[in-house]
């Protein structure tokens, strides 16, 4: 059966559509309020984190000073059924004209540059409004990735170049196996830096794409996330249709809210920013909130899988001389706290040393700091860090 024979993400019903926006969307109408509110199933978000996401609500509303003033559309009449191309482009928010830049072609350059400045101070709020449900999408990556699935990103051009941004840092950040994290663009890689007319218009494609990646995506590990800041990408619902048909998690980021993305995945994120300094043009304000989103995303799921040590990068890959300096202090400062309790297997002053233990160690500069602390091999380093699901933490404090 060919990837579009299992696919219904041609057309959706403006019905359908109207009935996410009365549902989980209706707090993006509302300020987000409601939808902050409603994301909260399972652990809620500690109390002072939620008297933030409140007192942000107030530079949200759709009052005259608001940043959703004067372009939230009105919602669709919910009798109409009539099946549309995915989304009227003409409605979505970020097509729509933002009243404070009409004028930035004959502003000075200063002023220019503050008006842009000004529009992205609204993105980090939107953004705040959306962890409840960016949380859940961590919490549902990390236990897969912690059993070796590969998180696969799918997008279309900015949104695609920023998947492949993300997915290409996290190997050298915490010594992820490269091919973990994937990127997919539509176009192929000719379209990371020049446009592929026409590829982001194909759910098929959006499919074959993923049914190409080798080997197989498996249901019970990888997942796939899809972005598209219009949250009505063709290619990018045709992915998502495609791995949500065949099992595997499924989690959506976009700009507008409802969104036709919602539909087609387990998990959305609809992260309205409004319209764009210039109209359309959502590689600002709205590639900007994709990427702290992402940022979140693979940052949490590295920090639950035990990638760091508090905030240190102790899973860093030495791939240059800044990383083989950084990995030194890093040795360092988590080891420093233990100097006066045991005999360290290499003195912490000893640079030379802590490189030679590292190599020995396979450039792993978490299992040379195991191997330091209880002076003991690489294998027995590794096996201590294994009984402790990979948590350095654990690992140090861990019973000889």
């Amino acid at each position: 059966m060919s990837p579009a024979a299992t696919m219904t993400a041609s057309t959706l019903s403006l019905k359908s559509i109207n009935g996410h926006a009365n549902g989980h969307a209706r707090g993006h109408a509302n300020g987000h309020a409601d939808g902050a509110a409603s994301d909260t199933s399972g652990s809620p978000p500690r109390p002072e984190l939620m008297a933030k996401l409140n007192a942000s609500l107030a530079t949200l509303k759709h009052g005259p000073d608001g940043i959703f003033a004067n372009w939230y559309p009105s919602p669709t009449a919910s009798g109409d059924t009539t099946p549309v191309p995915f989304i009227d482009l003409s409605a979505l928010q970020t097509e729509g004209r933002n009243t404070k830049t009409r004028d930035i072609d004959i502003a000075s350059t200063e002023d220019m540059c503050g008006m842009i400045n000004e529009q992205d101070q609204t993105v980090a709020l939107s953004v705040r409004l959306c962890i409840p449900t960016i949380a859940r999408v961590i919490d549902a990556l990390a236990p897969k990735v912690r059993a070796g699935g590969r998180v696969v990103y799918v997008g279309a051009g900015t949104s695609g170049r920023l998947g492949i941004l993300d997915a290409s840092e996290i190997p050298p950040t915490f010594s992820a196996p490269y091919g973990q994290w994937i990127g997919l663009i539509a176009g192929g890689n000719q379209a990371i830096q020049k446009a592929v007319e026409g590829a982001e218009d194909s759910p098929e494609l959006g499919a074959s794409d993923l049914e190409a990646i080798s080997p197989p995506l498996c249901p019970e590990i990888d997942s796939v996330i899809g972005l598209a800041a219009s949250g009505r990408t063709p290619y990018v619902l045709g992915a998502l249709e495609w791995a949500r048909s065949r099992g595997l998690y499924t989690g959506g980021i976009c700009c507008v809210a409802p969104s036709a993305i919602a539909a087609h995945c387990v998990d959305a994120i609809e992260c309205p920013v409004g319209p764009e300094v210039v109209t359309g043009s959502t590689r600002m304000k709205s590639g900007t909130a994709q990427k702290m989103i992402l940022n979140m995303i693979s940052t949490g799921v590295q920090l639950r899988v035990g990638k760091t040590y508090g905030n240190l990068m102790v899973d860093v890959k030495r791939s240059n001389a800044k990383l083989i300096n950084r990995a030194r202090g890093i040795f360092r400062a988590v080891l420093e706290s233990y100097v006066a309790k045991v005999d360290l297997a290499v003195p912490l002053e000893d640079d030379e040393g802590i490189d030679r233990l590292i190599d020995a160690c396979d450039g792993s500069v978490k299992k040379a700091m195991v191997a330091a602390r209880w002076r003991c091999s690489p294998k027995e380093a590794t096996a201590r860090l294994e009984a402790a699901d990979g948590i350095l933490k654990k690992a140090l404090e861990a019973a000889a």
